[in-house]
């Protein structure tokens, strides 16, 4: 389903290189729950942002379905990311001044879909994550826990075959994580969504089935 190839990432600082990704390859087949860890700079986001189309490798390759997509454009990218995959954002961002409901939707409408399938679809991912009573409800009536959940149903709106999720229980509570964790498994086993989710804490290494493990840029037998 996704495969990368010596996938590079190196970020210039004035006259200084960074090298965020150095030599990464691994394989991801429909229907897992893949973990990208490491500590903190080891590299983790940098690889969820390549796999997420969201910034271009220096050097490398990410193979989708078959096709290299480092070679498409911009335009074909961002179609890609709207139709084929669903991203999670470790802050949420969610919009202040829309309600969950509107805040879901979005990416909806940015596809022209008619507005009541977009809208309904919004209510059904609600439901979904458990939030059918606090679709009229703004991000700051929201707690942290329900907020990320939102942004998990924005991004299961257009039925995405891969959802990547950047930590998204860093700024939650305990029993916030266990829950927002046990909504990505179950979209998984009840919907069949390929899950990929990066994190620091080895404690989260049970949710998934498949894991990389990252430090200083470059993949490691295991997180230490």
């Amino acid at each position: 389903m996704l495969n990368i190839e010596n996938l590079t990432r190196i970020f210039k600082l004035g006259n200084v290189e960074v090298k965020a990704l150095v030599d990464v390859s691994l394989s991801i087949d429909e229907g897992d729950i893949t973990c990208i860890m490491g500590k903190s700079g080891s590299g983790k986001s940098t690889l969820l942002r390549q796999l997420g189309l969201i910034d271009r490798p220096t050097s490398g390759q990410i193979i989708l379905d078959g096709q290299d997509v480092t070679k498409l454009s911009d335009a074909v990218r961002a179609k890609l990311r709207l139709t084929y995959l669903g991203y999670i954002f470790q802050e949420f961002a969610l919009l202040p001044e829309l309600t969950a409901h509107e805040n879901v939707y979005l990416p909806g409408m940015m596809l022209g879909s008619r507005g009541i399938d977009y809208k309904n679809r919004a209510k059904e991912v609600l439901e979904i994550v458990g939030l059918e009573k606090r679709i009229n409800h703004k991000p700051r009536e929201l707690s942290g826990g329900e907020q990320q959940r939102v942004a998990i149903a924005r991004a299961l709106i257009n039925n995405p075959r891969i959802l990547f999720a950047d930590e998204p229980c860093a700024n939650l509570d305990t029993m916030s994580s266990e829950r927002v964790m046990g909504t990505l498994v179950r979209l998984n086993k009840e919907l069949g969504v390929t899950i990929v989710f990066v994190s620091h804490d080895p404690d989260d290494k049970q949710y998934a089935n498949k894991f990389i493990f990252l430090k200083d840029g470059r993949q490691v037998p295991e997180y230490i």
